[in-house]
């Protein structure tokens, strides 16, 4: 089994050995500190290094990605006791690894001596990944002590907004010109001293910098030395504008299997490139985005963050639920006469809600993923729009006959069975419309599509339903 193969039950294998090396150092001290005597102090300085020792040496041989995974999973007292143990040349590299909510946390804990140290460690686009969540001051002296080259990096990569191909670029990359041989190029990549992560193809430019094609460097090895870049480069090439939507060159990373591509400007000149890994925490952040997005959530919260933070970042779309609440229990008050004559209504018509909700859940669930790939355009958007009605329709009949039989077999009334099917039709057309509908409007609107959609179309399908079964039941039964 590979190594990467082995790192999940490594990683946990790990997060146990901090909190049992973590438990154990409490319990010692507590009962330390129990003790009275003229060498308590001494035998508390002996008790804090017993166990801190191990914890720091286990801490120096993993990777920062696995330290920023332990530091989400322990509660803040612990989490900072852990980080403390770091070493301070590591610190920049946790806090990229670390989610927006745990950074925060470390970062309030950190000096700024601490903060520009750890950050001066960084290159310039990692600097500006981390440069909103710093002070002002920190990155006022980061920025004092960078090259005049690094301070103009820093300053693009600053001056592109998130979910841009510019946010997501670096600047570690190798550019080679056109009129060289091959020789020319590996005399000069063995003069460096290591090559950039990732670097699957050299970038061929001209004398202005403009970028011509790719040098794959596996072409690179195998070329006679003699040969001109220019002919074995590759002309046909995947490139993206700083401005373009980071979803785009996602999608387009996944399209043609890349392992990096080249950033252009307008006037075509090279400027950084994009690499797999960038694109992969894209993903993961918009995917937790999504998932928090659609129950509710305003943003990442920390899984140990105060009951009051927890409290302020969920309360908007719970207030907004009540609201809907006290709706749909509106709706069920005007039909108080039809359900106190027939008691049968009140106990299907959490049937009719339910299964209305759960089918408008899966279209909105489709259209989103839909918007997310760029599926939808305003060419296919009526018939997509047929397709979900004749998809809920047909649900609607086929599963509102089952309940219909269910009714008729329990309470002996073929009308109510009836009432029931004609019900599920309609109700589960409502959560087609709506399912496509509201997230379309979303977008429409510049918001994301995916906040708070499930708790809208919940909305929705719940009085629509009680509204239409209700309603139903009290023209052809009451």
């Amino acid at each position: 089994m590979s190594e990467r193969e082995e790192t999940p039950s490594g990683v946990q294998d790990n997060l146990r050995r901090v909190t049992e090396l973590l438990h154990k150092h409490e319990l010692v001290e507590n009962l330390v500190q129990r003790q009275q005597g003229p060498r308590q102090e001494l035998v508390e300085n002996l008790v804090h290094k017993l166990h801190f020792v191990e914890l720091q040496k286990l801490l120096d041989a993993l990777h920062p990605a696995d330290i920023a995974y332990i530091l989400e999973t322990l509660p803040l007292e612990q989490r900072l006791t852990v980080w403390d143990l770091v070493k301070a040349e590591r610190e920049g590299e946790i806090l990229l690894e670390v989610s927006d909510a745990v950074r925060e946390t470390l970062i309030a804990h950190m000096d700024e001596r601490e903060l520009v140290a750890a950050t001066e460690q960084l290159d310039t686009d990692e600097i500006a990944d981390l440069a909103p969540d710093l002070p002002r001051e920190v990155i006022q002296d980061v920025f004092r002590s960078l090259s005049p080259e690094e301070r103009e990096q820093l300053r693009s990569a600053m001056s592109y907004p998130e979910g841009t191909v510019g946010a997501l670029m670096d600047f570690d990359m190798i550019s080679i010109r056109d009129d060289v041989t091959v020789e020319v190029v590996l005399r000069y990549l063995r003069r460096l001293d290591e090559m950039p992560e990732l670097t699957d193809q050299l970038f061929v430019v001209d004398h202005a910098g403009r970028l011509e094609g790719l040098l794959p460097v596996n072409k690179l090895l195998v070329t006679d030395p003699e040969t001109a870049v220019a002919t074995v480069m590759r002309r046909e090439l995947v490139k993206f504008h700083p401005d373009e939507k980071a979803q785009d060159a996602a999608q387009a990373f996944e399209r043609y299997d890349l392992v990096s591509a080249p950033v252009a400007g307008g006037d075509g000149r090279l400027i950084g490139r994009v690499t797999v890994n960038a694109v992969m925490d894209y993903i993961r952040e918009e995917t937790d985005s999504d998932m928090l997005s659609a129950a509710g959530l305003r943003e990442d919260e920390d899984l140990f963050a105060s009951v009051w933070k927890s409290v302020r970042n969920r309360w908007t779309w719970l207030a907004i639920n009540l609201v809907t609440a006290f709706i749909a229990s509106r709706v069920i008050g005007a039909f108080e006469d039809s359900i106190a004559k027939l008691v049968a209504l009140a106990a299907l018509m959490p049937i009719v809600a339910g299964i209305s909700g759960n089918s408008g859940n899966q279209t909105i669930t489709m259209i989103v993923r839909a918007l997310a790939l760029g599926q939808i355009s305003a060419v296919n958007a009526r018939k997509l729009f047929a397709k979900e009605i004749g998809v809920s329709a047909l649900n609607g009949l086929i599963w509102g006959s089952v309940v219909g039989l269910f009714a008729f077999l329990i309470y002996h009334s073929w009308q109510l069975g009836a009432v029931m099917t004609g019900a599920m039709v309609l109700s589960l057309s409502v959560a087609a419309v709506m399912g496509v509908t509201i997230p379309l409007v979303l977008q429409k609107l510049g918001r994301d599509p995916a906040v708070g959609s499930s708790v809208l179309i919940t909305a929705i399908t719940d009085s629509g339903g009680f509204f239409i079964f209700l309603g139903l039941a009290t023209i052809f039964l009451v």
